[in-house]
């Protein structure tokens, strides 16, 4: 299939689409409005549904009943009205039930703003909502591997049984590039035999997150805890680049590492080693691709459009091997290249030039 050039957040509706997905519901929020607006349009093009609801704790809970069903679902939204949709992700992890939830990230807290940030990274990848869960989180830095996750999320949620978030930002929603839309590596997926599908012939299944007896819910969270651990073992993904010989290793995903990708290209003319780090996914965090960092490595930068939420998961995974500095920008401004490569010259003992 030819490329075609997308808006991100009119791409993310036609991979969903392509994946499968075949029920939307949603309620509209800057700056992913882009999304409900697209999938009105062409689900009902593939036979499929699209509900704006009357509020995102009610899309929320439509999510949770056609994922219970067995349906492919997705809904999305941005930063606040993620927050209000927490509860019932909960619920939906603890069920144990697939689906997308696609957050394109706003400045906060509160209402904050409509400029790109990345200020949810705690909210998704530490639960967000109560309980001992996880979601399954990934963070792209170009449409085209948004497109790319998007059509493989929908079979991590089904393998794993499992929600599955990918974490944008309003760059990435708003932008344009060209983007292709490719079959992904199909998995060995589990018949859906949970699914309330209708009991005729079998016993019916009950699908419920509420456990009255403790024990019986511990015996479940160990189990999550379990599922969760073999996300961790099996699922971490990042991106190195010239980190071969680096001396100064930064940290950043999503749109941020975009742009220290070039910091790096600029340090080097200016004889600094510096090497990029890329999570791809957030949560499991890819502690592996610190063990294959070189032994010349000095010190890492991390680079977030947040007050330093991710510096945390980098400072458990270098174990104090290293020290962890931070640069970053907050409330939805992006920071420069100019100011990341300061920093950068600071901590090796440079001047930029």
């Amino acid at each position: 299939m030819a490329k075609q050039l997308m808006k991100g957040n009119e791409a993310i509706g036609e991979a969903a689409i392509q994946a499968g997905c075949r029920y939307f519901f949603g309620y509209p929020i800057t700056p992913q409005n882009e999304v409900p607006e697209y999938m009105s349009r062409r689900l009902p093009e593939v036979g499929g549904v699209f509900l704006q609801a009357e509020s995102e704790v009610a899309a929320i809970n439509m999510v949770y009943g056609a994922a219970g069903a067995g349906a492919r679902v997705m809904t999305s939204s941005s930063s606040p009205g993620i927050s209000l949709k927490q509860e019932g992700i909960s619920y939906i992890a603890g069920s144990e039930l697939p689906c997308l939830i696609i957050n394109i990230i706003r400045g906060g807290p509160g209402l904050g703003g409509i400029q790109p940030a990345q200020s949810d990274y705690f909210q998704a990848t530490k639960g967000g909502g109560h309980g001992d869960y996880n979601l399954f989180v990934f963070a792209p830095a170009s449409i085209q591997e948004m497109v790319d996750l998007i059509m493989e999320s929908f079979d991590i949620a089904d393998y794993y049984r499992n929600p599955v978030m990918i974490l944008g930002d309003g760059t990435l929603g708003q932008m344009m590039e060209p983007v292709e839309f490719k079959a992904p590596k199909k998995r060995d997926l589990p018949p859906k035999d949970w699914a309330t599908t209708g009991c005729v012939g079998r016993e019916p299944n009950v699908i419920n997150s509420l456990s009255l007896v403790a024990e019986n819910l511990e015996r479940h969270n160990w189990r999550l805890q379990e599922k969760y651990k073999h996300m961790k073992e099996n699922e971490q993904r990042w991106e190195l680049y010239k980190t071969e010989d680096a001396e100064l290793v930064m940290v950043a995903y999503g749109t941020t590492a975009r742009i220290v990708k070039s910091v790096v290209n600029k340090l080097r003319e200016q004889g600094i080693k510096a090497g990029l780090l890329r999570p791809i996914t957030i949560f499991p965090y890819p502690v592996k691709a610190f063990a294959l960092l070189p032994e010349t490595v000095k010190a890492f930068l991390t680079v977030e459009m947040s007050a330093g939420q991710m510096v945390e998961d980098v400072r458990l995974a270098v174990n104090g091997k290293n020290p962890v500095h931070f640069c970053g920008r907050t409330g939805g401004v992006i920071p420069t290249p100019a100011e990341i490569t300061k920093v950068a010259m600071e901590i090796m003992g440079g001047e930029p030039r």
